[in-house]
């Protein structure tokens, strides 16, 4: 057995299953996996057309997909348009009445829409920026909360044919203008406030301070939450820009390869860049999953805790929950305030059956205990979907055992900015592995290579690499095509993730994290994520980090950082234990040089741990872009 293989039995548990209640097989739209995927692989483009032909195309295509990389467009010369398949597509099918969103906050009241009353929200909307010019084509960049307002803005730009750029609200003023030079926006869209952990968190004084090193935007429209908010000279008032407008605009038929929106990547690896999606690949791509993977329909209540400024947000927020009809539940502030209970409170009160939330959300519940569950009725609750970085076995069986105890199911994913939608996923009605993100979707096909492009057999880890393109995948980087054209490598066979990962036999896929997050002691690599879930088993230990540091005999030695429980005693005996347990649980090869105790990890907002920044911080390097550090 490789060295990677036995430091991924130790990370995977690959004896730890979770077989789904029949309650879960029934309710599933996927029963049988081998065969979806293989009506894919039989003919690519009859799938993919069946899968565009549920829904509305103003005009069809003369072409499913025509591929010369890196390039790739698929469903050639049809028009179509997001935001029509969002609302008008559900409301001839009879869901004008029905609850689209309900949006909860940690201050003010639930407020809910209707599929009909959100789109007359989002045609005012746009409404008011197409009085001001705003058009095809033309980059609108918000910086709002998660809240209706920016969810309607978003489906506003694009009814229009406008490309938005969503930019965490929470970024500060530097990162926020970067991103508002680099697509060169003519509008920016922002609200002046938000809240966070009880406070008011003020927003505009960001916003004012971006655009004081820029000059390419023309107007700025401010959606004041508090009244006594001053304009600044040539700023609007979102609901004076609104207001009065009438409650139906049509949308623009876009051709399917026209952008629908540019998204800045996390930015744990280099600077950010603009990843651009489109209209009609993106959407396909989106309803598919949403319908078929997610599981989710007209009779299901959906809950992301993610937030717009990701591409979880983008897509399964924004866009993929009204594709399908669903009833959305969103919610303004921090999941554990007031109390750590909030959560599992709304999805009682809302009777939500499918959440997608993140490992490091999971990890906070464990923290808080089974207290906050107590007496709370989860009984809705059927899918349990985790996705955005590595997740280790502890937390998915306690989410398991916790959160899912009425026969729900908790299921993995894997996906990237720049991959619109899941690469890899542990199907509902599938056994879930914990450890092990899944199995490709259709039109996914992955290989696993060593640097020189040679594919590797099942249970050696290396390159993750996609050999064929997908309809909901970038199409560019905007302003860089020299970058766009760096992830695809002739040599490595496709497109390269940048992330480690191993198949087995069963066809189970994992990821142990980015290829720069793999260490290599004495010859041996070894991943990240397999000393940090070794760690996170160990009783002391809430959340753990590995980088690699250079040793002049091993190339590499291993250097931990570790936040501890409350009951846990910080010292030479505690670090000698954690010693001995990665020891004793990956061999003497992963057993770290060096522990350090810290009050927190640097993250980024959606939850990935930026190991980067922790080495560069050791080593007295740059540190590089760092927009996106949560603190």
């Amino acid at each position: 057995m490789s060295d990677r293989h036995a430091a991924i039995e130790a990370l995977g548990h690959l004896d730890l299953r979770f077989s789904p209640s029949e309650r879960v097989r029934g309710a599933a739209r996927v029963t049988d996996y081998d065969a979806w995927y293989a009506s894919w692989r039989s003919d690519p483009d009859a799938f993919w057309a069946a899968a565009a032909s549920e829904l509305d195309w103003f005009e069809p295509w003369c072409a499913v997909s025509e591929i010369e990389l890196p390039d790739h467009r698929w469903f050639v010369g049809g028009r179509t348009n997001l935001s029509h398949n969002c609302f008008e597509r559900n409301i001839d099918r009879g869901l004008g009445d029905k609850t689209c969103l309900v949006a909860e906050c940690e201050q003010g009241p639930t407020r809910t829409f209707s599929y009909a009353e959100a789109l007359g929200e989002v045609s005012r909307i746009a409404g008011g920026l197409a009085e001001l010019g705003v058009g095809r084509g033309d980059r609108v960049v918000l910086y709002m909360p998660l809240g209706p307002e920016g969810i309607f803005t978003m489906q506003a730009c694009a009814r229009l044919g406008a490309v938005h750029s969503v930019v965490y609200a929470g970024m500060g003023p530097s990162a926020l203008a970067q991103r508002i030079s680099d697509c060169e926006a003519v509008c920016v869209v922002a609200a002046d406030l938000t809240y966070r952990r009880g406070k008011t968190v003020a927003l505009k004084p960001i916003v004012d301070q971006a655009l004081a090193s820029v000059d390419c935007v023309r107007h700025v429209v401010v959606h004041r939450r508090d009244p006594a908010t001053v304009l600044a000279d040539g700023q609007l008032d979102f609901a004076d820009l609104v207001a009065g407008r009438p409650d139906h605009r049509p949308a623009e038929h876009m051709d399917a390869e026209d952008p629908a929106f540019i998204l800045y990547t996390s930015g744990t690896t280099g600077r950010p860049k603009g990843v651009v999606h489109v209209h009609g690949g993106y959407m396909v791509g989106v309803h598919l999953l949403m319908k078929n993977y997610f599981d989710t329909g007209a009779d299901d209540v959906w809950w992301s805790t993610s937030d717009i400024g990701w591409i979880v947000g983008h897509s399964y927020i924004c866009y993929g929950p009204m594709l399908v009809g669903a009833t959305q539940v969103i919610r303004e502030g921090a999941p554990d305030y007031p109390d750590a209970g909030v959560v599992w409170r709304l999805v009682e009160r809302h009777r939500v059956t499918n959440l997608f939330s993140a490992p490091t959300a999971v990890r906070m519940f464990m923290r808080a205990g089974e207290d906050a569950l107590a007496g709370r009725d989860l009984s809705s609750l059927r899918v349990f979907y985790c996705a955005g970085e590595p997740f280790n076995p502890e937390a998915w069986q306690w989410a398991q055992q916790h959160l899912c105890r009425d026969g729900g199911q908790v299921v993995d994913n894997y996906w990237q900015t720049e991959i619109a939608s899941p690469m890899l996923g542990t199907f509902p009605a599938m056994d879930a592995r914990p450890g092990f993100a899944g199995k490709p979707m259709p039109g996914v096909e992955l290989e696993v290579v060593d640097e020189h492009g040679e594919a590797l057999s099942p249970g050696e880890g290396g390159l993750l690499v996609m050999k064929r393109p997908l309809p909901y995948m970038m199409r560019t980087v905007f302003g860089d095509r020299e970058r766009y054209e760096s992830v695809w490598s002739e040599r490595l066979g496709g497109y390269v993730t940048g992330d480690i990962a191993v198949r087995d036999d069963e066809g189970y896929w994992a990821v142990l994290g980015r290829s720069d997050d793999v260490l290599n002691v004495a010859g041996h690599r070894i991943g990240t994520a397999d000393v940090e879930s070794s760690l996170i088993e160990h009783d002391a230990v809430v959340e753990a980090a590995a980088i690699g540091l250079p040793d002049e005999l091993k190339g590499e030695r291993i250097k931990v950082f570790v936040t501890v429980a409350a009951t846990a005693v910080e010292g030479d005996e505690l670090v000698a234990a954690l010693k001995r347990h990665v020891r004793e649980t990956l061999g003497p090869i992963a057993q770290p040089s060096e522990v350090s105790f810290v009050a927190s990890l640097p993250k980024t907002r959606s939850g990935k741990i930026m190991r980067r920044l922790l080495r560069a911080r050791e080593l007295g390097l740059d540190e590089g872009d760092t927009s996106t550090l949560e603190d």
